[in-house]
C-alpha cells in the first residue's frame, strides 16, 4: 500500500470560537483514507490568543508522534514576540513549518511583517504554507509578491488558488521556483492534472484541508485527474516528506 502524508489538515479546540477538532478528529479520517502522516495547524493565530496555538499543536504531535506533524499558524503584528515564539517553535518544539492565513489576519502576503516571519521560516529551511483563494488578500498574485520579495523561502500556496483563480496559481508558480500548490478543496482534477503537467509533479502536494474537508474524498481528485503511479508516488508521500526532512531546528 502506498504511503501518504496530508500535508494540509487542522486540529483545534476553542468553545469561544465554536472549534471542536480534537487530534482524533483528523486521525479518525487519516484511517478511514489510509493516510499514515499529516501535517495540522490550529485555526488561531498565535500570538494573537497567546500561546495555546502552538502548545496544542505541541501536545498533538507529542500524543502522536508517529502520526502527526506540527505547523504554527501565526500572526505577525506582535512584533518581536511574533518572531520570538516562531524561532521557539521550529527549535525548542520542533515545528516543521509556517502557516498564514491572510483573511484571518487582514494582512497581503507581502506586508513586512508577514515577510519577517516568512524570513525565519527560511532560515530554518522551513515551507510556508499561505492560503489562496478568492478572498481579497489571497490571490495568488499577491502569494507571487511575497515569493519574489523572498526567493530563499519554500512557499506553499494552499488550494491551488481556490475556486476561481486556479490558472492564475499554475502561472505564478510556473514563473517562480519557489513556490509549489497543495490539492486541498479545490474541486478541478484537471486543473490539478494541469498543475503536475506545466510545473512538474515534484511541486504538487497532496492536501486535504480535514476535518473540513474528508481526505478519502480530495484523494479520490487526484485518482480521478489521472495521474501516473510515479506522479502519485511524489504528491502523496515523497514531495512532503523531502521538504520535512530538509528542516533545520538549530
Amino acid at each position: 500500500m502506498r504511503e501518504i502524508i496530508d500535508s494540509h489538515t487542522h486540529v483545534d479546540m476553542n468553545e469561544a470560537f465554536g472549534w471542536f477538532d480534537p487530534p482524533e478528529s483528523i486521525l479518525e479520517l487519516m484511517d478511514e483514507a489510509g493516510i499514515a502522516k499529516a501535517v495540522i495547524m490550529t485555526y488561531a493565530d498565535a500570538p494573537a490568543t497567546g500561546k495555546h496555538p502552538l502548545e496544542y499543536i505541541a501536545g498533538a504531535v507529542k500524543q502522536y508522534p508517529d502520526r502527526l506533524i506540527g505547523f504554527a499558524r501565526m500572526n505577525p503584528f506582535y512584533g518581536e514576540r511574533s518572531s520570538r515564539l516562531l524561532e521557539e517553535a521550529l527549535t525548542d518544539l520542533r515545528f516543521k513549518g509556517l502557516k498564514i492565513h491572510q483573511e484571518s489576519i487582514t494582512a497581503v502576503p507581502y506586508n513586512p511583517a508577514v515577510l519577517e516571519l516568512v524570513r525565519v521560516a527560511a532560515r530554518h529551511r522551513a515551507p510556508v504554507l499561505f492560503h489562496t483563494g478568492d478572498e481579497a488578500m489571497s490571490l495568488p498574485l499577491q502569494v507571487a509578491r511575497c515569493a519574489r520579495a523572498a526567493p530563499e523561502a519554500t512557499i506553499i500556496m494552499a488550494h491551488c488558488g481556490g475556486y476561481f483563480h486556479a490558472d492564475e496559481a499554475i502561472a505564478v508558480a510556473e514563473e517562480y521556483d519557489n513556490l509549489m500548490i497543495d490539492t486541498s478543496a479545490i474541486p478541478y482534477p484537471d486543473k490539478l492534472a494541469e498543475a503536475v503537467r506545466r510545473l512538474g509533479p515534484q511541486r504538487v502536494l497532496f492536501g486535504s484541508d480535514g476535518p473540513g474537508c474528508n481526505p478519502a474524498l480530495e484523494l479520490r481528485k487526484l485518482e480521478l485527474a489521472g495521474l501516473s503511479e510515479r506522479d502519485m508516488d511524489l504528491l502523496l508521500w515523497e514531495n512532503m516528506a523531502s521538504l520535512l526532512d530538509r528542516v533545520k531546528h538549530d
